[in-house]
């Protein structure tokens, strides 16, 4: 066996995969393999493989601080069935790993069933770690038909965020609207908490989501998508993938797209030097997934999200407003291309050139990781 890649979600079936159509003999280890992902992943069309199945597409993007927005940039909600699937040549054992042993030839992985497997690599693609104490990012949602959404939503469109807080809140921290089109007919609004450190209790984000669904004339429903993840993830020393590897963009979140876009430049690399050893292979699938352009630009990005952290509740749907006036391609260089630190350093400095004083001074003195 060539490598093992341990869970089986976007990543790690993506990587799985991957290395399989590069040649390598792949095995993906996952408690539940067959169980469906009820999560929505969404993602910027422009920043995806052209492969990527997609489910629905939103050509009109809006995003609103206090101010509305309409961002030249298409939206996408992709289609998890066919992003489940796995090449027939990868292999899948169902388990969940107890341990990893690392070895110069072969490394091995021990099974909570006590079964032990062994391969040149095993590659971490489990999730993040356990989020107790960190930064996190929660959502409540539900899904409502297209007529009902058309209060805040119309054909063809998917709203980002919408900073204007709902009339009932019970915690003074800003959250925003999310709503994105599933299908012909069915529509996810979602109450979301950006950062914060514990993240928003999901008890507060339903009452904020049915305040402010009333506020739009929606009669509420039953919560049916929540999100909790942290996002300060530091950067493993072993080999890891996906949330797992802190792949989770600082500032927003997301992470899928970059995963799909990684998976088949990390087998690649794994295939073209695993002949010269395990150590090499590691080593070369550490520099795919970090770069020393990436990890300035994560550091970049981590600032952000402390000054994120950092700013009065009012002051955030402002902040929001100034990042969405940046030119087109400054917000997709800090969004989207992890490994742009020209275009990331332009993009916060021209953020700060036209932040109001009270604004500026929170960018400079957000405090340091902690």
């Amino acid at each position: 066996m060539d490598v093992i890649v341990l869970g089986g979600g976007p990543a790690g079936r993506a990587l799985a995969g991957s290395c399989a159509e590069a040649g390598l003999e792949t095995t993906l280890v996952d408690p539940r393999p067959d169980k469906p992902w009820t999560s929505t992943y969404g993602a910027w069309a422009d920043e995806l493989p052209k492969e990527t199945p997609i489910a629905v597409r939103a050509p009109v993007t809006r995003a609103i601080g206090v101010e509305h927005h309409v961002l030249d940039r298409e939206y996408v909600v992709l289609d998890n069935t066919r992003l489940h699937l796995l090449p027939p040549a990868v292999r899948v054992e169902v388990g969940k790993s107890t341990s990893i042993t690392l070895g110069p030839h072969r490394s091995s992985v021990r099974l909570a069933d006590g079964r032990t497997l062994t391969a040149a690599l095993v590659v971490d693609a489990t999730g993040a770690p356990p989020s107790r104490g960190r930064v996190e990012q929660t959502a409540a949602g539900v899904v409502v038909t297209k007529e009902e959404a058309k209060a805040v939503l119309d054909d063809g469109e998917a709203l980002i965020m919408d900073w204007r807080q709902p009339p009932v809140t019970g915690v003074e921290w800003p959250t925003f609207l999310y709503a994105v089109p599933l299908g012909p007919d069915r529509v996810l609004l979602e109450e979301t908490s950006l950062a914060r450190r514990p993240g928003l209790p999901v008890a507060e984000l339903r009452t904020r989501l049915a305040s402010r669904l009333a506020g739009h004339g929606i009669a509420p429903t039953t919560v049916e998508e929540q999100v909790r993840f942290p996002v300060d993830l530091s950067r493993p020393t072993r080999l890891t993938f996906g949330a797992a590897a802190a792949l989770v963009h600082p500032a927003t979140g997301y992470s899928v797209a970059t995963t799909l876009t990684l998976a088949p430049l990390v087998a690649e690399a794994v295939a073209d030097a695993l002949p010269k050893g395990p150590r090499a292979a590691r080593a070369a699938a550490k520099q795919i997934v970090w770069s020393p352009a990436a990890k300035l630009v994560h550091t970049m990005r981590r600032h952000g999200l402390r000054a994120l952290l950092a700013m009065p509740p009012e002051q955030v749907p402002e902040f929001f407003d100034l990042f969405f006036r940046l030119p087109d391609e400054l917000r997709r260089s800090y969004l989207s291309d992890r490994e742009d630190v020209a275009g990331a350093t332009k993009a916060m400095a021209e953020l700060f050139r036209h932040a109001p004083w009270r604004l500026r001074r929170t960018l400079v003195l957000a405090p340091q990781d902690r």
